[in-house]
């Protein structure tokens, strides 16, 4: 018995010195060991303008992650007001911090411990909020926040995915309970979450009901919406006792759209603790976490043809900086093609 004991000391030995010089080696590596291209921003004042490409070191692997070569990133521009950007999860200044949530990429490297996939498969998925994030070569993540990537998706449209059909699916199904025959008032419809709640509504058997600029009417009913409702000349409160109110708007027209639930209805606000609630429902504001099983849900709906993605400017990691301040409106994901 002894003996058996003294075996696994040995083995939990040899196991952390393993983990140690690990751990040393991805110190190494952040102190001058291989370098990618990335994204950073360092003021949180100077917004999209504050981006700059650099030279940074390549991640290394933590216990449980991957390493991936990205191939393709998505942005949010709301991010770079978001605290996880600048700080980490015990509020420490963690600048120049690398933007970027959504990813599609090749596993390259696995840390301790981790399971579920493997070095060279297709992956794609949304990174910690907290840590460096997809605007780069290469990024580490957590295992568990990637799923696989079918063949036959391509990155640029992997990468397009995360955000806002995570955000759709979550928000319908999970906080509005969407039942079919429900009506779904979805704001911004011709974005792209809206264009993803829009679709899986339909889907599910909802009727939709899509807001925005007199310019999106014709997208936001090409991708299902049965009704569009125009936030500048229209009157919002024509809409009345609709079942599911998705804001991605805030402000006036949250306000305004609680009024239009119908009683046991629900409004679903991603932009912030909603300041209105419904007279005789619920207002519920909730942050897109990643899922494996969802993910897979969603890219399989593109490869079947019952989603479609919403991009609208693909650029090269070079031109990103560009692309990600346009000088004009853009409809459309903007997702940047880290290897073109």
């Amino acid at each position: 018995m002894r003996q058996g004991i003294d075996a696994r000391l040995a083995t939990l030995t040899t196991l952390a010195k393993a983990g140690q010089a690990s751990w040393c080696s991805g110190e190494d590596s952040m102190q001058g060991g291989a370098l990618m291209k990335a994204i950073v921003v360092t003021d949180p004042a100077a917004g999209t303008a504050g981006m700059t490409l650099v030279e940074r070191p390549e991640p290394p692997a933590a216990i449980n992650d991957v390493v991936v070569e990205v191939h393709a990133s998505g942005f949010v521009p709301t991010e770079l007001a978001w605290p996880s950007t600048w700080t980490d999860r015990r509020d420490r200044d963690r600048t120049p911090s690398i933007p970027g949530h959504e990813l599609a990429g090749v596993v390259t490297a696995l840390g301790y411990g981790t399971t579920g996939l493997s070095v060279g498969q297709r992956v794609f998925g949304l990174t910690d909020w907290h840590r460096d994030g997809t605007l780069a070569e290469y990024v580490a993540v957590e295992a568990r926040n990637l799923a696989p990537l079918p063949g036959d998706v391509d990155f640029t449209a992997g990468a397009s995915l995360p955000i806002s059909g995570l955000t759709a699916w979550q928000g319908l199904l999970e906080h509005g309970r969407l039942q079919a025959g429900q009506s779904v008032l979805v704001h911004g419809a011709a974005g792209a979450v809206g264009t993803m709640v829009t679709q899986l509504a339909r889907e599910f058997g909802a009727y939709v009901i899509g807001t925005g600029r007199a310019a999106d009417r014709q997208k936001a009913l090409d991708f299902g919406a049965q009704e569009f409702v125009d936030l500048d000349n229209d009157a919002l409160e024509d809409v009345h006792g609709v079942d599911l109110v998705f804001d991605v708007i805030g402000g006036d027209i949250q306000q305004r759209s609680a009024g239009l639930v119908r009683a046991g209805g629900t409004l679903v606000s991603v932009v912030g603790p909603t300041e209105a609630r419904p007279a005789d429902g619920l207002a519920v504001d909730f942050v897109v976490e990643s899922d494996r099983a969802q993910l897979g849900e969603v890219v399989q709906r593109v490869r079947d043809g019952r989603l479609r993605t919403n991009i609208g400017n693909v650029a090269t990691l070079d031109d990103a900086v560009a692309a990600l301040n346009p000088t004009e409106r853009r409809t459309g994901k903007t997702i940047i093609s880290v290897r073109p």
